[in-house]
Parts: C-alpha cells; structure tokens; sequence
C-alpha cells in the first residue's frame, strides 16, 4: 500500500532518506487521480522494499503543494536521496510509471 506522506512526515520520510521515493500528489475530488490511483498502488507492491512509493492528498498537505509548485494534478515527483530528479503531471501508465521508477534505481 502506498505510504501517506504528510506536511509533517515529508522532511523525515523522503528529504532526510537515501533512495528513490515516488508521490503522487493527488485529491479525492480529482478523476484522472482516480484513474492512477490502483497504479500506484501496485507499484508500491512492486517496488516494496526497493523505492518508497507515497500519496499527497493535496487538500490536506497544501505547504507540500506549495513547496513544490504543485498547480495540476495528479502530478508525480520522483525524488532521490532527496533531490528532486523527475516529474510527471497528468495521468499516464504503469508502464511509463514502472520506467521511470526503473530508471532512477540504477
């Protein structure tokens, strides 16, 4: 299941941490979020133990909204060893997910 990252967790859980994490940021109301949220999910079955894959509810986080300049959504951030190395805005495949995920772990 896909970690739920917060406005408090985020420093601690993707900032200050070695590796790849993968957020979505998304929100209940959002239907292309909808639409990759079974995808993410899956990917973080896939990638467990390999690369953090988290969700943003946007609504409830908006200092990470901000932060990032999040203004479409779904809208994925690719983060290692807390650099922000890849994105991705708008809803797209597994396999373009899996790809990207598969990129930055090497």
């Amino acid at each position: 299941m896909a970690f739920e990252l917060t406005d408090t967790n985020f420093q601690e859980e993707v900032l200050d941490k070695e590796g790849l994490t993968v957020i979505d940021f998304w929100a209940e109301w959002c239907g292309p979020c909808k639409m990759i949220s079974p995808l993410i999910e899956e990917l973080a079955e896939d990638y467990d133990g390999k690369a953090l894959i988290g969700k943003v509810n946007v609504d409830h986080n908006p200092d990470l909204s901000i932060k990032y300049g999040i203004r479409s959504i779904p809208t994925i951030l690719f983060v290692k060893n807390g650099e922000i190395v890849d994105k991705l805005v708008g809803a797209t495949t597994k396999q373009t997910l899996a790809g990207k995920v598969e990129e930055h772990l090497s």
